[in-house]
Order: structure tokens, then sequence, then C-alpha cells
């Protein structure tokens, strides 16, 4: 009896083991290979993460959001943005600052306070109030009802690479001016860059910064 019951768990556990070694090749290997090899082939921009190049060097990503910043200056915990390219949405932050534009992909999240939070509405009000000041020119002043939502708060990620449309124009001024180029010229380059609703319905219009940066450092070249 004894040896009957040795010898039937010995054949579970041996059929268990064949199991797991059958499954660990079959998922953990020829199914990982099976796929990245589909997405290679099929899907090549995609499977290594939709980069971005100009110059003949990956600057980034489509999908992710960065920073366009001065170097950062001793003693200076967060650099200042430099002004003369088209700036992307706050991103989440830490401590008391948690409206900024870090792009810490370790740290992705949403702000993550309530409508009525006094921090939020501090942050938001102070974000307003930068957004104004960096994007008002000799000739043109930001107005309080200009600045979008997407301006002041993050997304939910904190790593959105869009702004909106509505965002962009209010950079448009301050772009031209840095840049020396005309308002118009620097409207029609957002215009180019905007990307509709995805399949007319879905969504809302965009534009993504990094792209519309690089065809800004292409036109301030030539």
């Amino acid at each position: 009896m004894a040896n009957n019951s040795v010898g039937n768990t010995g054949r579970v556990l041996w059929a268990g083991l064949r199991a797991l070694l059958v499954l660990t090749v079959v998922c953990g290997v020829l199914y990982p290979l099976a796929v990245t090899g589909i997405a290679q082939l099929a899907f090549p921009g995609k499977a290594n993460g939709s980069e971005i190049e100009s110059g003949g060097r990956v600057v980034g990503s489509e999908l992710i959001g960065q920073t366009y910043n001065l170097p950062l200056k001793d003693g200076e915990e967060t650099a200042a943005p430099d002004l003369k390219w088209f700036q992307p949405r706050p991103s989440n932050g830490l401590g008391a600052n948690s409206v900024n534009t870090r792009y810490q992909l370790i740290l992705s999240g949403a702000t993550n306070r309530s409508g009525d939070n006094e921090d939020l509405i501090t942050w938001v009000k102070d974000a307003k109030a930068a957004v104004i000041k960096d994007n008002s020119t000799a000739s043109y002043t930001v107005k309080p009802s200009d600045v979008p939502a997407d301006a002041v708060t993050s997304s939910g990620s904190g790593l959105d690479p869009h702004i909106s449309p509505a965002y962009a124009k209010v950079q448009v001024h301050r772009i031209a001016e840095k840049n020396h180029l005309t308002v118009a010229r620097v409207d029609e380059l957002v215009a180019d860059h905007t990307d509709g609703r995805v399949l007319g319905f879905i969504g809302e219009p965009r534009v993504n910064v990094l792209k519309l940066n690089i065809a800004l450092k292409e036109l301030t070249r030539g």
C-alpha cells in the first residue's frame, strides 16, 4: 500500500514537472519569440518604441513627453523652460511643486488631487500665471481666458507627449519672437502638425510637441 502511494505521488509530481517544463518553453520562450518576430516584421517602428530621429540620432519617442529646458544652474532644483521651444503640458511632480515638467518615467501618474484641494488650486493658479507671463510678448498679451486646462494640469499618466491646439496657439507669438519668425509662419507650422480625432470622432485634436519642435528646429535652420 505504501509503495503504491509513493509511486502515485511520484507519477503526479513527474507529470506536473513535465507540464511546467512544457509551459515554460511554450509560454516563456516560443510565444515571446513569435510575438517579437511578428512585431518586428509587421510593425518595426512601434515595436521599438515609436522612436523619433532628428539629425541622424534618436531624440525621443512619439509616445512619451519630455522637457525642453535650459541647462540646470548651480543651486537650482528645477531648470527653467527654454522659451524658444514649444513647451509640453505639466507633468506629475513631487513635494510642494506638483505641477511641473519633470517627465520622470519612474514617477508617472496624475496629480491625484480633488478639484477643491487647496494645494491643487494654488498650483494651477501659479501655473496659469507662469503661462501668461512666459507667453506674453511686446505685441501680444495672453489673457487668463486664453489658457486651456492642459496648460496647467498634467495628463493621467503625467507623460502625455501631446498638447491641445489651443495651448500651442497660446505659445505661437512667443515662439515667433524668440526664433525671429512671423506669427503666420508659426501658425502654419502648428496647423501642419495638428492631428485630428481618430477615425474622425474618437478623442480630441492634438499636437505632438516633439514632432513640432523638430519641425521648428528645421525651419529655423533653413
